[in-house]
Parts: C-alpha cells; structure tokens; sequence
C-alpha cells in the first residue's frame, strides 16, 4: 500500500471521504510538537507518500485527527499531565514544516495520545502498573498551547508511568496487553469515574516484573464480535 523507508512505521490511520473538503490533519509528536496542515495539501497521493511533518531526530508522530479548524484537542503525556486547548492556537503550515510546541515537556517525557474530546465523554488514563480511571471531559481546565498542563492521573511508586489515554463512552469496552503478553478485556462501565487529580483504582492485576505497555479500544455487538481466536486467550 505504501512504500516505507528502513525504521518507518505507521503510526496512525484517518477515514477521509475527500481531500476538496475543508478542514485539516492535525498531528502530535511524542516529543511535544503539534502541527496543523490542510486537509488539500494531500491531494493527489504518490506510492512513497506525502511528507507530512518533519520530524525532529529522536522524534516520531503519535496521533493525528481530521479537525474543522476551530477543535479543541489534548494532549496527554506519560508523566500524568494534559493540555487541553483549541487548535486555533495552532496556525496552518505546509507539509514540509516542522509544527509548533503543543506541551512543555521535562526531561525523559513524552506525549502518548492526541484525543480531539467531547464534553459528554470521558477520558480513560491507564498506568503501566495496572492503575486507571475514567475523569469527565469537563474537569479538565483548559490552557494554552505549549502549557505544561493540568495533572490526568496523579502518578506515584504504586502506579508507575501513565501508558494509554483514551476518550471512552459507557458502551465502549478495552483490552489490555501487557509485556508478558497477557491481554485482558474489560467493560469501560466497570471502571471508574473519578476526579482527574487521583490516583485511580485498579483494572489488571499484574504479576511480578509485568507491566502494562498498550491499550485498544472495541466495541462487540452481534454485527461486530471479537475474533474467536481473542475470545479464547480471553
């Protein structure tokens, strides 16, 4: 489908019915940086692809959305913080730029999701110690571009490193996979809604040496069930 060079990897996939629509591909980088390019810009794609953002070394893309130009977006690292602003802060470029800080990050930090949020959902976080909640999307303040953020779940010894930050409704359900290769389902109603400044409560217990490292998001019904073969290690 694509031709990649050594080391690439697809990081993200976006449904689009047009590029003649308006709108933009908004992008965010682990390293905190945050670009947004009109969604014209990809018209007419090449087997090698078009470039879209240019990386910083050491850098990679993390999340991308389709926004209408006046979204507000989060971006959530894995030292428990989010930024929550309006993508208005972020003027258009063109492919071949580099993008604009989206968060203030410390030393070792890193972004690990771009959600674009409704405020009647919430948002789910996940420790790599087997920790999560979910907090309401309107308890989280909104900042300005490039802030450090506001705390997603307070992190500590007993929770370790945040891993997974997801927008969640009622229905929705999660598998959790962790280094050993357990993979856990879980109802996102059994988990739960808790104030954003916590800790959050257990939702896989782990064995030792065993940490969390990714989470999906699924929905079964009778139109869509869960592959047998996951049902099985389920």
């Amino acid at each position: 489908l694509i031709q990649l060079d050594e080391s690439e990897r697809i990081t993200s996939l976006l449904n689009v019915e047009t590029f003649d629509a308006d709108g933009y591909v908004f992008m965010a980088t682990k390293n905190g940086v945050v670009k947004k390019t009109p969604l014209s810009d990809f018209k007419l794609p090449r087997k090698s692809g078009k470039r879209a953002i240019k990386l910083d070394l050491n850098d990679e893309l993390v999340g991308t959305s389709i926004t209408s130009g006046s979204n507000d977006l989060m971006l959530v690292s894995d030292a428990g913080k989010a930024v929550f602003f309006n993508e208005k802060d972020a003027r258009p470029l063109g492919r071949d730029t580099r993008g604009v800080k989206g968060i203030t990050l410390e030393k070792d930090q890193s972004v690990i999701s771009l959600i674009m949020p409704d405020n009647n959902n919430q948002i789910l976080t996940v420790s790599e110690n087997g920790f999560g909640k979910r907090s309401k999307v309107d308890q989280f303040r909104k900042t300005k571009r490039g802030a450090k953020g506001v705390i997603a779940m307070q992190l500590s010894e007993r929770n370790g490193k945040l891993i997974a930050a997801n927008e969640v409704t009622e229905n929705d359900q999660v598998i959790l996979i962790s280094n050993k290769g357990t993979l856990v389902r879980t109802k996102v109603s059994e988990i739960s809604i808790i104030g954003r400044n916590t800790q959050g409560v257990r939702v896989i217990k782990l064995k030792a040496n065993e940490l969390l490292n990714g989470m999906a998001l699924t929905i079964e019904d009778e139109e869509n069930p869960l592959p047998e073969q996951i049902k099985d290690d389920l």
